[in-house]
């Protein structure tokens, strides 16, 4: 392609509209917003409040802007994909063939608000015609536990896709994607910052399946023998990034981390509870210190470069809401 997506963080999507060889086109949010046609808006101003996450300012007029288009357009793929698999079925003459589910992939850096999108675009998606049944995963299950993270001296890497058990994510998305049912996913806690062991939920043969995650994006090596390497997108059928400029995400992390040390850290159980009792200025050192080592090493490594696999790229401005959609075109 002439023109690639710079590895810079929330940098204006425009130029990517200004080439013939861009794979995107970009619309501002007022110009999505026109897509949502007849959408209803099916979401109460309270189930908005609890679908979001802390700090998280989307309200019911970011649903009416930018999430009633977007779940227009991705149920719009969906019934494409079930239209696509009767024709296959009967290409093949198979008479059984089982619907597989549609997954949805969500990426981007952490506090970028992605648990919040996968959040309302499931409650939206759950409410078209149909009631097509949908389920969310995100990847922290699927994080080595910690004890494991120590052994291998992986503790300061936590969520860099070396710090993931693939292996169990593929075959996770394998099951999945073979229609079988009960298929088994790891939980984590926030709580205690760690899998907790034994403990799973169990994904039913869903409709659509949301699968949220900083890395899901992320390739691998591919072998010089042409062996097959799955990656985790290769189960995707469609794909979003969420994008926003490096020192805005930086901002919403530390406002996170000092909301949560008033908050989740004050419970004796919680892993970071001793930064509960540090005062204001070590906790912004602290929280400064984590973006800086940890998080913004794996945003540039191995999150960012991954933003150009999307066939969807909602940008966020200052006050946290999308500014920019940029789509992929077909």
């Amino acid at each position: 392609m002439d023109k690639q997506i710079s590895p810079q963080p929330g940098e204006s999507l425009d130029h990517m509209d200004g080439s013939e060889y861009s794979p995107y086109r970009v619309f501002t949010a007022d110009r999505w917003a026109k897509f949502r046609a007849d959408t209803p808006l099916t979401l109460a101003e309270d189930e908005v409040d609890r679908l979001r996450s802390i700090d998280d300012p989307v309200d019911l007029d970011e649903v009416r802007r930018i999430y009633l288009s977007l779940s227009r357009l991705l149920y719009s793929h969906v019934e494409a994909s079930r239209l696509l698999f009767e024709q296959r079925r009967k290409f093949l003459s198979v008479p059984d063939a089982t619907k597989t589910p549609f997954i949805i992939g969500i990426a981007g850096s952490v506090a970028v608000g992605k648990s919040t999108t996968a959040r309302i675009l499931k409650e939206l998606l759950a409410r078209w015609s149909g009631k097509p049944k949908v389920d969310l995963i995100t990847t922290d299950g699927f994080l080595h536990p910690n004890a494991v993270l120590r052994r291998d001296g992986l503790m300061e890497r936590k969520g860099f896709p070396e710090s993931y058990d693939v292996g169990t994510i593929l075959k996770f998305l394998a099951d999945i994607k073979a229609g079988r049912p009960n298929v088994k996913a790891p939980v984590y806690s926030h709580l205690i910052y760690d899998v907790i062991p034994d403990e799973h939920i169990e994904i039913d043969r869903p409709d659509i399946l949301i699968f949220e995650g900083i890395n899901v994006l992320q390739v691998r090596d591919l072998p010089e023998d042409g062996k097959i390497v799955p990656f985790v997108s290769d189960f995707f059928d469609f794909s979003i990034y969420i994008d926003a400029q490096e020192d805005l995400i930086h901002k919403w992390y530390v406002d996170r981390f000092m909301r949560l040390r008033d908050t989740a850290f004050t419970n004796p159980d919680s892993f970071f509870h001793r930064y509960a009792a540090v005062s204001e200025q070590t906790a912004l050192a602290i929280a400064n210190g984590l973006w800086e080592n940890i998080n913004l090493k794996n945003l540039k490594q191995n999150i960012l470069p991954t933003r150009p696999r999307a066939d969807l790229i909602l940008q966020k401005g200052a006050d946290h809401l999308t500014k920019q959609v940029a789509l992929r075109k077909l």
